[in-house]
């Protein structure tokens, strides 16, 4: 029950950062708030691994998969999803990430040699097609400007998130999930940092008291509580079944989305949701071993 429950934290926590993330960008420069997360969330870290001593079993080689996971989450991940939600909805982007499972599943059969059932091809055709719908029925609206532009770079993010897991999984046999986490946030702020030195970058000139307290929050909570977590419970479980639980991050965000920044969706908008949704319960299976 435990890794369960820390899955179902860890998508709340995600969820969160969808309300928060459309908050903060609308105040601050996205890079901005980038490198402020992930040099947070490396304060809160690095002292906890230096506190417990840990010992890496550190292996030749390692140190290409551990760049290949930092590019790919948070580098390129967070660089999609931030203009993502500057360009669609919470509630939409949200949406994206129930391909994840699915998505997983297929990097899991090609790289982990765990198998996919026809039912789970099936599914993932289906949660393609509503996403397809989703992205072309988006209708510009103050919370999404271009929603077709935020959903496909959100769908991209979710690619980002798909290398992410499946390295993690490698890693995860050698490293704990606090030391995978310690390298993320130490190597986005490489990144994040590098990339405001660029002229497109933008550095705050003032600090409302919200939204700096919401990027405190997404540094300290949600990069830090989140990726812990998820990668505790994904070096407990099988890859499948630990993506799964994602599933919760698009109602979770909806919700939150309507309660906090009054968000809607349309009826055919809806109907789009719920075949993405659809398509992810009906490709669910357990997985076999090879």
């Amino acid at each position: 029950m435990l890794p369960a429950f820390a899955l179902s934290t860890a998508m709340l926590l995600w969820a969160s950062a969808f309300i928060a993330l459309k908050i903060v960008f609308a105040v601050f420069d996205p890079l901005a708030v980038l490198f402020a997360r992930m040099i947070i969330a490396s304060c809160c870290l690095l002292p906890m691994l230096w506190q417990r001593g840990e010992r890496w079993r550190y292996q030749r080689g390692d140190w290409r998969w551990m760049l290949a996971m930092g590019l790919a989450e948070p580098c390129l991940y967070f660089l999609f999803e931030a203009q993502a939600l500057v360009n669609t909805s919470a509630s939409q982007a949200s949406v994206i990430t129930a391909t994840l499972p699915l998505l997983s599943g297929v990097g899991a059969m090609l790289f982990l040699r765990e198998k996919m059932t026809p039912r789970s091809w099936l599914g993932l055709a289906v949660s393609f097609v509503g996403v397809l719908w989703l992205t072309l029925d988006g209708q510009a609206s103050a919370q999404a400007p271009h929603p077709a532009l935020g959903n496909l770079l959100e769908f991209c993010a979710m690619l980002c998130a798909t290398c992410y897991v499946l390295i993690a999984k490698r890693l995860s046999r050698r490293y704990s999930a606090l030391a995978i986490t310690g390298m993320q946030t130490v190597l986005g702020s490489i990144w994040f940092g590098a990339a405001l030195l660029t002229p497109w970058a933008q550095w705050p000139t003032h600090f409302p008291l919200l939204p700096s307290l919401l990027v405190l929050y997404l540094g300290a909570c949600v990069t830090l509580g989140a990726y812990g977590l998820y990668t505790w419970a994904v070096s407990k479980m099988p890859v499948a079944h630990a993506s799964a639980f994602i599933n919760l991050i698009p109602l979770f965000t909806v919700l939150l989305a309507w309660l906090l920044l009054g968000e809607t969706l349309v009826g055919s908008q809806w109907l789009a949701c719920l075949l993405v949704l659809g398509g992810v319960v009906l490709g669910q299976n357990k997985p076999r071993s090879a």
